[in-house]
């Protein structure tokens, strides 16, 4: 009875039919490894319950449908167009997080073709390496405070191209104006520089340099942000 209660009404005597036993084993593991994933994003990782939770439930989703459209071949065609509709977030991920959801949906089909074995491998030997890269700080940049920005303000009076060339060639390996903008009633301006310092130790002795050049104006330094823009 309870075999027949979960059949489907196109079933027929040809087709397999996937048991309840075998359902709830796939499902089950699918959702193991979903959870093992998301404990593995959330090591040293900025992360939010939205992403956290659907990354837990992913691979669980994936196997259902990998399971119930396994065969059928015109099925599986419909369920991948359907899947190319779905945006998984409302705003852009980062490569990390576009990685983890591959990386899920990878374990979700695996499961869900029934080789939990090697469902459960995958997911325990990429878990580890993503947790090791995030440990080492694998492809982070060791030289990141040499990389600012640099805002300085200076009156409309003075020709703002090139005119702190010198003083850039002295500190920095690299500069590159990066945006103009005229500030205080069109008074003066508040030019944008990306450089990269030869010597972190002596910005102070530059900043000192770029004041007597600017009037004493206003000049901000900060780092680069680069984590919004690049992939």
């Amino acid at each position: 009875m309870l075999e027949n209660l979960f059949r489907g009404l196109f079933d027929t005597d040809l087709a397999a039919v996937i048991s309840v036993t075998d359902f709830l084993l796939c499902l089950g593991c699918s959702l193991a490894l979903g959870l093992v994933m998301a404990f593995a994003y959330m090591y040293r990782t900025r992360y939010t319950k939205s992403f956290v939770v659907t990354l837990a439930l992913l691979p669980a989703v994936v196997c259902v449908v990998i399971m119930l459209v396994n065969g059928n071949v015109g099925t599986g065609v419909a369920v991948a167009g359907a899947f190319s509709l779905v945006r998984f977030r409302s705003v852009p991920g980062t490569a990390k997080e576009i990685c983890t959801l591959f990386l899920a949906m990878g374990a979700g089909l695996i499961a869900g073709m029934g080789y939990l074995g090697f469902a459960v491998l995958f997911t325990l030997v990429m878990c580890v390496m993503f947790v090791l890269y995030n440990r080492l700080d694998f492809g982070s940049k060791k030289n990141s405070e040499t990389f600012k920005t640099f805002s300085i303000v200076i009156p409309e009076d003075l020709d703002y191209s090139g005119i702190f060339d010198d003083i850039f060639a002295e500190y920095t390996l690299s500069h590159d104006l990066v945006r103009v903008k005229s500030t205080n009633m069109g008074s003066m301006f508040k030019l944008t520089y990306n450089v990269m310092l030869r010597d972190v130790t002596r910005e102070k002795e530059m900043i000192d340099k770029l004041r007597c050049r600017n009037g004493n104006l206003e000049i901000t330094v900060s780092k680069q942000e680069t984590v919004g823009t690049e992939l």
